[in-house]
């Protein structure tokens, strides 16, 4: 079995820890509700650079491992070629 990395976003977490909703973080950072709310979820596919600054910004996060962490998956499916 191999092993499949994943890159999870910790905002949910961080919001919580901070007594912030989704919707405070959207005005401060002028990023629609929507986006956010996909951040939170984890179903955006593409993370973007400028959005992510404006959150870091925002929530004073100086470390980027306190917002972004690598997982790994075990991938089942191997070749056998």
């Amino acid at each position: 079995m191999s092993k499949k990395a994943i890159i999870v976003v910790k905002l949910g977490k961080i919001l919580e820890s901070k007594g912030m909703t989704q919707g405070t973080l959207s005005q401060l950072t002028g990023l629609r509700p929507s986006t956010i709310s996909e951040i939170v979820r984890g179903s955006r596919s593409v993370l973007n650079k400028d959005h992510l600054a404006k959150i870091i910004e925002v929530l004073e996060i100086t470390d980027i491992g306190d917002i972004i962490e690598i997982d790994y998956i075990l991938n089942a499916k191997e070749s056998t070629e």
